[in-house]
């Protein structure tokens, strides 16, 4: 199993990037692509999880070793597979979205894309105690509510499709309020844009 890739990211979508090492192009999916936005040809280092089934062979790509073990953590739960898994990353901080399953947080799990009660307690009743000091878990009396990396990531995207700051900084407090994907952030922001 490959445990990364160190490499140039030559090319980003919003589903995957492209890093080449030796001459070879790695397609590697990402919870949040645009979270490499800054390391566009530049040498990065991307923890991967390769996933084999009978009809897919995917590599998976995230910036810590914690991310791809809550990741691979993630896909045990029954119901939860690599697109599930993803989506939950890509709405969260590693630490928070543990601290939820530790402290038996439904009202947070239900926040992630795709995950309704059954699921979240099906998360907590397969995960809850499986986690390590790895993730760096927080006190409890820390909050309970997700980081929205989500949100900076696609603020960062809309400055890279040329957006000012002060059109974006305007546009914040209507999404701010919304649990959402960093595309679905995008989509959202242009379609506020262009009703404006």
């Amino acid at each position: 199993m490959i445990d990364y890739i160190q490499g140039v990211i030559k090319y980003i979508s919003s589903h995957n990037i492209v890093v080449e090492n030796n001459g070879i192009g790695y397609q590697i999916i990402c919870a949040n692509p645009y979270a490499y936005q800054k390391d566009l040809d530049q040498l990065t280092t991307i923890y991967t999880y390769q996933y084999v089934r009978e009809d897919i062979l995917a590599l998976y790509g995230f910036k810590t070793r914690a991310e791809r073990s809550l990741f691979i953590q993630l896909l045990s739960v029954s119901g939860i597979g690599p697109k599930g898994g993803l989506a939950i990353l890509a709405s969260g901080q590693p630490e928070h979205i543990i601290k939820a399953i530790e402290n038996e947080n439904e009202k947070v799990l239900i926040k992630f894309p795709g995950i309704g009660k059954k699921t979240a307690r099906q998360i907590i009743l397969d995960l809850k105690g499986k986690f390590n000091d790895q993730f760096g878990l927080f006190s409890p009396a820390e909050t309970e509510e997700p980081v929205n990396s989500a949100l900076d990531e696609a603020v960062a995207a809309l400055g890279a499709l040329g957006y000012s700051e002060r059109e974006i900084k305007r546009l914040l407090p209507k999404l701010k309020d919304q649990s959402l994907t960093t595309e679905q952030y995008i989509k959202e922001a242009l379609r506020l844009m262009l009703n404006e």
